[in-house]
């Protein structure tokens, strides 16, 4: 089945003070783009992360993201005794300028910076858990490009459902207008000239039919959709394949359109026209 280019996954673990976090998103786009948003310390997943998606994915502007966060009732913050006196000591030495200065409260100094400790992360032991943690993050992510690929299958499958009607309503309009316009031919040979001119009819009915035989169009759409329904219920990357089924759907219909025979027609090239649109807009998110 084919797959989506848009997807999401994100996943999370606990840990003393805090929670891991690792996020990956997808977006359409020609060729596989890898964005990485790590802190510093998280720099060493980049590469062995990067070969995996390319294992894994092959088109997409994939973005990844790590962090973690704090859970403050279980962080153990201590306060720094040498910053606090320093502090205190700036704090004195204003004061003693300008007398008439207020003194610093309680949240002043828990806001200054480096009085209040936290411990550090430990991020080469936290590096293994990361490391498992995107793993899962790319087959969440993987498994919601399969989920959409199928809805976008749906999509598809409708619409080449509704252009095989079309194809199949237009098929019986090309003999009917041209006999139509053999009774014409007939009828105008004789108002002009008293009489019907069996050759003279002849030619301009081989001429007529030249020009609206539209056979081979319907017959290369009818080809083509079968190839899209294919393409669409196998596995593997199916979007450049399916983008150029669509220019040769497109094309076929255009020809279509230039050959009508009659307005109804017409309306039909115009319908196939539509529907080969709409499915090209869904083939833009395809792996």
């Amino acid at each position: 089945m084919i797959a989506s280019m848009t997807g999401f996954a994100a996943i999370t673990r606990p840990i003393a003070g805090g929670t891991l976090t690792f996020e990956i998103k997808s977006v359409n786009s020609r060729f596989l783009d890898l964005v990485f948003r790590f802190p510093d310390e998280l720099r060493e997943l980049e590469m062995p992360l990067r070969e995996l998606l390319a294992k894994q994915l092959s088109r997409g502007k994939v973005e990844c993201r790590a962090g973690w966060s704090i859970n403050t009732a279980e962080t153990n913050e201590t306060l720094d005794a040498n910053r606090l006196q320093a502090l205190q000591r700036l704090a004195h030495e204003v004061q003693s300028v300008f007398t008439e200065s207020r003194g610093l409260s309680t949240a002043d100094v828990l806001r200054w910076p480096g009085v209040v400790q936290t411990a550090a992360l430990d991020w080469p032991a936290l590096l293994p858990q990361y490391q498992t943690m995107a793993a899962e993050a790319i087959q969440g992510l993987k498994e919601a490009r399969t989920r959409e690929g199928s809805r976008l299958a749906e999509l598809i499958q409708e619409r080449t459902a509704a252009m095989r009607v079309l194809v199949a309503k237009a098929e019986p309009l090309i003999p009917a207008a041209q006999q139509a316009f053999a009774d014409k031919a007939h009828a105008k040979l004789i108002e002009v000239i008293g009489s019907a001119d069996d050759e003279r009819i002849r030619q301009e009915l081989t001429l007529y039919a030249v020009r609206t035989d539209v056979a081979e169009e319907l017959g290369r759409l009818k080809v083509h959709l079968d190839e899209v329904d294919r393409v669409v219920s196998a596995n593997g990357q199916a979007g450049k394949r399916l983008d150029f089924l669509m220019q040769e759907l497109n094309r076929e219909a255009n020809t279509l359109g230039s050959k009508s025979v009659s307005a109804e027609v017409s309306g039909i090239a115009m319908e196939l026209k539509l529907l080969i649109e709409q499915i090209r807009e869904q083939v833009q998110n395809i792996e």
